[in-house]
Order: C-alpha cells, then sequence, then structure tokens
C-alpha cells in the first residue's frame, strides 16, 4: 500500500488471513474460503477460512487447556499486566497495517479506524493496571472464631462475538479486560470483518501471551456463532449485536450449560436539545451523533428530540451541518463518512428511508443512495414531522438517518426520550445544569452525555437497559464482569462438636 498520498491504495490482490490457534495462523487449508470484497471498491480485498464446529471445538479445547494448567490464569497480577503492557506497544507499532486492512473490509474512514485503534492502546494499558488491582474482600467481623475472605476467580473460557461495525474497537473493549482477570478465549469475528481479529493474536501472542489463551475461529454467525452460545464448554459468552440475536443466543444459553451472558444489544438513542443549549454546539454535535461510522453505530444519536421554540431553526443548523459532511472513499483521509458495510444493511437502510416516507414523514435532507462509480453509499438523511407511532422512530436503522421530534416541556423531553425498547445511550444539550442533572437521571441509558456525544474511554463501564442488553464492558466493572465471586469461611481453634 502506498501511504504518500492523501488516499491510499488499493491492494494488488487479496490478502489471505488464517484463523488462529493455540498460538499460530491455521492457513485456510481445504476449508471453504470467504472472500471478502471492499464495500466502497467492489473489489476482493480480504481471504479467510470458513471454520466449522470442529474448528472451534479445537479452539475451546486450546482455551480450556491453557486455563486448567494454570499458564495464564496462575499468574500474578503484575506478571499478567505486562504482558498487556507489550500488546498496547504492539498494537500502536501495527496501528496503520490494522487501520487499513479493516477500512477496506468495513468501508470506514481510514482516518476514523486509526483513531480507533489509538484508542484499543489505552484500553490495554488502563486493563494492565485493573489486573494489578483486582481484588476481592474480607471479614473480620464475623467474631473470633470466624475469619470471612471474598475472592474473585477467573470464569474460565470467554467466548466473544463482535459485530462488523467495529470490529477491532469493540474486541478491545472485551479482550484486555477479561485477559486481566485471568480467563482464556475464543473470539469470533464477524465473517466481513474478520482480519483485524488475527492480527490481535499475533500481536498477543508476540507479547508473550501463553498459546491457547486466545484463539480466533473465523466463520459464519449461523455455524460457529451458533455453535459458540450452545457449547458446553464455554463458561461466558459476550456477543455484540442486535437484540433479535441476542435472544436466540439467550435461548441457546439456556438450553445448554447456562454460561453467563453478557450482551451489548441494539439502540435507539435520544440526543435531546433544549432551547438554552449552545445551539451551534449542539448541531454539530447532533450531525457527528448520526453520522459518525454513517450511523452504524449502536450508540449513534439516532432521534432529535428537540425544544419545540427552535426546533425549526435548529433542524435547518443541523441540516446544514450534515449537508457539509464528506461522503467518499474511505481511504481519502478527508472522508467523514464511508461506505454501508455490507449489501443486506445498505437494503435496510434504504427500505426505512422509504418507509418513512410513505409513513408520511418529511424529507428533510437526503434520503437516496449516492453514486461514485463503485460502492455503496448513502447520503446523510433527516426526516422531519415524525411521531413516535413511525417505524423510523422506534426501530434501530442503523444508518445516516436522523428523525426529529419537537417537545415543549422538560417532562415532555423525558417521555419521549424514555418512549423505547431500548436504553442503550443518550445525549442532552442545556446550560441549564438543572435540567441537565433531572434528564441524566431520567432518562433510561447506559451511557450518557453531557453538551457532547459519542465520547469516553477505558475508565467508564459500557452496557445498556431494558431490551439493550445485560453487563456492562470495559472500566473496572469490565473486569469484574468476567469474575465468579468466592466466598470462604475459615474457622479458627478448636471446633465446637454437633455431635456429642
Amino acid at each position: 500500500m502506498d501511504t504518500s498520498s492523501t488516499t491510499l491504495s488499493l491492494p494488488e490482490a487479496p490478502r489471505d488471513f488464517g484463523f488462529f490457534l493455540n498460538g499460530q495462523v491455521i492457513a485456510a487449508g481445504d476449508r471453504d474460503v470467504f472472500e471478502r470484497h471492499s464495500p466502497a471498491h467492489d473489489v476482493p480485498v480480504t481471504r479467510l477460512p470458513k471454520c466449522t464446529p470442529d474448528d472451534l471445538d479445537r479452539a475451546v479445547a486450546a482455551a480450556r487447556a491453557a486455563f486448567v494448567d494454570r499458564r495464564w490464569s496462575g499468574l500474578s497480577g503484575a506478571d499478567r499486566a505486562a504482558v498487556l503492557l507489550k500488546a498496547a506497544d504492539g498494537i500502536r507499532t501495527r496501528l496503520d497495517e490494522i487501520a487499513y486492512w479493516e477500512t477496506l473490509e468495513s468501508g470506514k474512514p481510514i482516518s476514523q479506524v486509526r483513531g480507533e485503534v489509538g484508542g484499543c492502546v489505552g484500553m490495554f494499558e488502563y486493563a494492565a493496571g485493573l489486573a494489578r488491582s483486582l481484588h476481592g474482600d474480607s471479614f473480620n467481623n464475623l467474631g473470633d472464631g470466624i475469619f470471612g475472605v471474598v475472592t474473585r476467580e477467573p470464569v474460565g473460557v470467554v467466548g466473544i462475538i463482535t459485530p462488523w461495525n467495529f470490529p477491532f474497537l469493540i474486541l478491545c473493549e472485551r479482550v484486555p479486560y477479561v485477559l486481566a482477570s485471568g480467563n482464556s478465549i475464543v473470539a469470533k469475528p464477524s465473517e466481513f470483518t474478520s482480519a483485524s481479529s488475527v492480527i490481535l493474536g499475533e500481536i498477543l501472542t508476540e507479547a508473550g501471551l501463553p498459546d491457547g489463551v486466545f484463539n480466533v475461529v473465523t466463520g459464519l454467525g449461523p455455524t460457529v456463532g451458533q455453535a459458540m452460545a450452545e457449547h458446553m464448554d464455554i463458561d461466558m459468552l459476550s456477543f455484540t449485536g442486535s437484540t433479535r440475536t441476542g435472544r436466540a443466543i439467550v435461548a441457546a444459553a439456556g438450553a445448554s450449560n447456562f454460561k453467563k451472558l453478557g450482551l451489548e444489544l441494539g439502540g435507539k438513542n435520544p440526543q435531546i436539545v433544549f432551547a438554552d443549549a449552545d445551539l451551534e454546539d449542539a448541531a454539530d454535535g447532533v450531525a457527528f451523533g448520526i453520522g459518525f461510522n454513517g450511523g452504524q453505530c449502536c450508540v449513534s444519536g439516532a432521534r432529535l428530540i428537540v425544544e419545540a421554540s427552535v426546533a425549526d431553526q435548529f433542524a435547518k443548523m443541523v441540516s446544514d451541518k450534515m449537508s457539509k459532511i464528506v461522503v467518499g472513499d474511505p481511504l481519502d483521509e478527508a472522508t467523514q463518512i464511508g461506505a454501508i458495510t455490507t449489501d443486506a444493511q445498505n437494503s435496510t437502510i434504504l427500505g426505512y428511508i422509504a418507509k418513512g416516507q410513505d409513513e408520511g414523514a418529511e424529507l428533510v435532507l437526503g434520503g437516496a443512495a449516492l453514486d461514485f462509480g463503485r460502492g455503496q453509499f448513502i447520503a446523510p438523511t433527516i426526516f422531519g414531522n415524525v411521531t413516535s407511532n413511525m417505524a423510523i422512530a422506534r426501530e434501530e436503522i442503523f444508518g445516516p438517518v436522523l428523525t426529529v421530534m419537537p417537545f415543549d416541556t422538560l417532562d415532555e423531553a423525558i417521555a419521549l426520550a424514555n418512549d423505547s425498547n431500548y436504553g442503550l445511550a443518550a445525549s442532552v444539550w442545556t446550560k441549564n445544569i438543572d435540567k441537565a442533572l433531572t434528564v441524566t437521571r431520567q432518562v433510561q441509558a447506559g451511557r450518557f452525555w453531557v453538551n457532547t456525544t459519542l465520547a469516553g474511554g477505558p475508565e467508564l463501564p459500557i452496557g445498556g437497559f431494558k431490551q439493550s442488553g445485560w453487563g456492562r464492558e470495559a472500566g473496572a466493572m469490565g473486569v469484574e464482569e468476567y469474575t465468579q465471586v468466592k466466598s470462604t469461611h475459615i474457622e479458627i481453634g478448636k471446633r465446637t462438636h454437633w455431635i456429642g
């Protein structure tokens, strides 16, 4: 690849990636291969094996062996931290390589992916500190005859299923925390965006992670993903994706070994704007909140709920902002929105745009595919005159489509924000601290932003309310999530006999 120009060049031929097992990249061999075409360029860019349930069994067996012999779980927190810090350096060293292949597979802008991969360095560094600080509790108040100790132990073998919209970022919101607590991992990335997960396996091995502790099985959701949910020897499963698939995973886990689940699912997230907000900042934030990653983001701010007295003015400001978003080749450094990642998602977004018009919403901006001669792109889109019963107001579109609904009172704004099956994220824009605190307390969302959006780092946990999921990732809770709690009672001195 040529990195000297503002637009990177395409690879001359698709790169072959294997899957990652027991510390080694395993070539496809006689397995079927998934050839990924760039959604922005319509050319093949990567080739990965379609692993089978038998391959999954081998990966789980490797992870189980590594856990049982304590080659990782038996190390001190300091030793685990040292590996995580070396892995952070490895990600930093290979940042451009990871970003390049992820851009080709996902269609997202190269500048955005570089920022995401850079953020993953911080996650490994933060988790390294947590590996050293993870602790339990003690109880010295049980009387002279008993001492109580509460310890946290790793769950065991953790399965991680990641989606195509943030392949490396979502993986790194989990892997360093799972490793910090001493677990072994089997990861299954989306078949559309698997390359960066395999590269992470190489980085971890080079950093000193023992063989078998991290494995990557590439393949299809209905085969490998379903087998992971049903697998009797996976102790916990982290899944990021749709609420519909999350329900299926809950059913599969309940029908097998009742494995522990961490679920980050869908969202239909409100951005609430009051008249007393800095409207220029809010307009830019709202445009960013729905435009980032082409709206293919579970925490996208898809519902603009704006105070009626400024609704028309503010909608115009947001429209002006969104009309200037640079949509185009994701390998161009200037691009802000790239291609829609999958054919199915492209059709889904266009279908919702058509449905919004059929339901009577006013198309204010966009609403069509963009023709660049290749690839699949959709213009940033705004709908006005939206009512809460419309599909575009209630269902997750997962694209650059913003709906606008006015409100008159603070209570009405909160009611509109909570009128959703989801509770993943929310934003509020106001310079009134009373309003800001009231909204953050009463709106049901696992992540909240005040006078900003889509901000954060590894320190704060992430997760959702209602049908947006179970559990929390990242932060100290992200390590604790992958532990089991054990209470131990230690008797001191001579036992008082029950039998005389």
